[in-house]
């Protein structure tokens, strides 16, 4: 039996968050898979030459974010503004979890604020991360080295149902 595709799985599993968002829609710049609220990217992926990419805008955790060896500061001038790309060759293990947190911080900062507030107010709809796994999310994305982090394993992070 094959093993899963990597590259493959957490590329599902992030469009699957970024669809759960209220507004979120899915477009193809470039060529590229992207993601919008209200016309504004706030989460890019792409598999070029057996290399899977995601782009996403990181205000917060994004300084920490690039000393992780796979992150670096997205081309064309966007790094300045915050967005990191993180890039993951074949064979290469992608931390999903971790994805999912930074997914979730981009999309806060780019949604219009009352979007983001109404996100907050309601709770998470089926397959939105709940604020709880959001902090262990963002704990995780602190303390990830490049190796699983044993203390919070960021089991849980999508809400089932």
């Amino acid at each position: 039996m094959p093993r899963p595709n990597a590259h493959k799985t957490a590329d599902d599993a992030l469009k699957k968050a970024a669809l759960a968002y209220p507004g979120a829609t899915l477009d193809y710049p470039w060529g590229h898979r992207g993601f919008k609220i209200k016309g504004k990217l706030f989460l890019i992926t792409s598999h070029e030459g057996g290399v899977f990419y995601v782009t996403v805008k990181l205000p917060v955790t994004g300084k920490i974010a690039l000393t992780l060896p796979f992150a670096s500061p997205t081309g064309y001038g966007l790094g300045k503004s915050g967005w990191i790309t993180a890039q993951f060759k074949k064979g290469e293990t992608v931390p999903t979890d971790m994805l999912i947190g930074w997914l979730d911080e981009s999309f806060r900062a780019i949604a219009p604020k009352r979007v983001v507030a109404a996100l907050d107010e309601h709770g998470p709809a089926q397959g939105r991360l709940q604020r709880q796994d959001r902090q262990e999310v963002k704990t995780k994305s602190l303390n990830h080295r490049g190796t699983e982090d044993t203390e919070k394993t960021g089991e849980g992070v999508l809400d089932p149902g």
